[in-house]
């Protein structure tokens, strides 16, 4: 297993109360789905309704900068100290 840092952004941020967290995992998916499970109320954000297997549309994941959409998605595997970084809509002016 990997050990990698996720950082999170905006509401997701706040909800876990964390800007950054570090974690293991083989795959995207592993290490987001030991995110929800470490904080629940972040599932419904970022996987589609009772799907763990897509992501919902509006959230963006990037690993080491690189959109995963651009490599193997969720499934996209993981290297030690990798960096993911977990973006949900945002807006303003």
């Amino acid at each position: 297993m990997a050990s990698v840092k996720v950082k999170l952004f905006a509401n997701l941020r706040e909800i876990a109360q964390t800007s950054s967290l570090s974690t293991t995992g083989d795959s995207v998916k592993d290490v987001l789905l030991s995110l929800t499970e470490q904080y629940p109320a972040l599932e419904e954000l970022i996987f589609e309704a009772g799907d763990h297997a897509k992501l919902c549309g509006y959230i963006n994941v990037f690993l080491n900068g690189n959109n995963i959409k651009h490599m193997e998605g969720l499934d996209t595997i993981l290297n030690d100290d990798d960096e993911l970084g977990v973006f949900p809509p945002v807006s303003g002016g």
